[in-house]
């Protein structure tokens, strides 16, 4: 089975081999692999949560 497994690299959509030659996989370079670490850095993008809690609602270190 010598099928050539490709997929578009998320940030640029660039075709990229998905195989150990492609070290940045799913991404065609380490800056595309960058630039969606910043993103999510920056909070410009996220999983989507049904859930309105704040990081500090519903739990306290305090309670017993």
């Amino acid at each position: 089975m010598s099928d050539v497994m490709t997929v578009n690299c998320p940030t640029c959509n660039k075709p990229v081999v998905w195989n150990e030659q492609s070290p940045f996989r799913p991404f065609c370079s380490k800056r595309c692999q960058l630039i969606d670490l910043g993103e999510w850095a920056a909070e410009e993008k996220r999983i989507p949560s049904s859930s309105d809690l704040s990081d500090s609602d519903g739990w306290s270190e305090d309670q017993q």
